[in-house]
């Protein structure tokens, strides 16, 4: 697998400066310099964050994000992350507002996907959420792109079974789940169980390192201490058996937010991370 395997440098890998859930969100790192980092060290594709795209579209037009992701072999393209779209009122109106540049963006850039989810563990009905998330596959099958959902013990949703109902309940052929490895351990899934999950709704994976326990909060421990491949306790290479024991056969994204590495430079980051997850495919 290792010799086929296509890696996408997930937004936060090298986001650089960056501060999740700040109002610093995007990267201290020019666009362009980060994805001729991403092709140098041999990604085949790259995410991009809400905030980034809005502070990088103040300095270049979508079609010269575009055609500098083309002129580096970009392959693959996600954007993130929408929130509240499964809600009313004006958190639904604002989260609409984020949803439309993504769509535009994703649109414009041939994206493969957004990401979707939730942060606050918000309770919500289920009927509400299924109505919510196939209205909105339907927005983003107009602007030919999949809508992937990220299971995470923050979310509204945060079991395998509850994410396949909302799945089928869209009834929607652009609509799956992205499987973050970091949120799969945190929450005890095992692994066994996303061998079993249908491949029909099987849209993405999402892979880092890290320990099994901290001595800080789930959610510092989330944004601030995630490592790369090989350098914490879980079993990669497990996760990632059972995943083509599923049948996916799509590329595999590498998600570390570590505040130590946010200060390390661009071109080190770009090549420990790709050097790091690619190891952890056989040959």
């Amino acid at each position: 697998m290792k010799n086929n395997v296509e890696l996408i440098a997930s937004y936060w890998t090298l986001a650089g400066g960056a501060e999740p859930h700040t109002d610093h969100e995007y990267s201290v790192f020019d666009f362009k310099d980060r994805v001729e980092a991403c092709a140098q060290a041999g990604f085949r594709g790259v995410g991009i964050w809400h905030a980034d795209l809005l502070h990088t579209l103040k300095r270049r037009p979508l079609t010269e994000i575009k055609r500098i992701l083309d002129d580096n072999g970009m392959k693959h393209v996600e954007l993130e992350f929408l929130g509240d779209w499964f809600l009313t009122g004006e958190k639904k109106k604002q989260s609409d507002l984020v949803k439309q540049d993504l769509l535009t963006a994703a649109e414009a850039l041939g994206a493969r996907h957004i990401k979707v989810g939730d942060f606050f563990h918000t309770d919500t009905p289920m009927p509400q959420v299924i109505d919510a998330f196939a209205a909105l596959c339907r927005d983003a099958a107009a602007c030919g792109t999949k809508i992937v959902y990220e299971l995470m013990p923050f979310a509204m949703i945060d079991t395998l079974a509850d994410t396949l109902a909302m799945l089928k309940g869209a009834g929607e052929k652009n609509g799956g789940i992205i499987f973050d490895l970091w949120h799969i351990v945190k929450m005890g899934v095992p692994y066994e169980e996303i061998s079993r999950f249908p491949l029909e709704y099987f849209f993405g994976v999402e892979i880092n390192d890290g320990t099994f326990t901290a001595p800080w909060s789930l959610h510092e421990d989330t944004i601030n201490h995630r490592r790369l491949c090989g350098e914490g306790e879980f079993d990669i290479r497990g996760f990632l058996d059972q995943v083509w024991k599923a049948g996916y056969r799509g590329p595999v994204g590498i998600e570390v937010l570590n505040k130590e590495l946010r200060k390390r430079p661009l071109d080190e980051l770009a090549t420990r991370s790709f050097n790091t997850t690619l190891a952890q495919f056989s040959s």
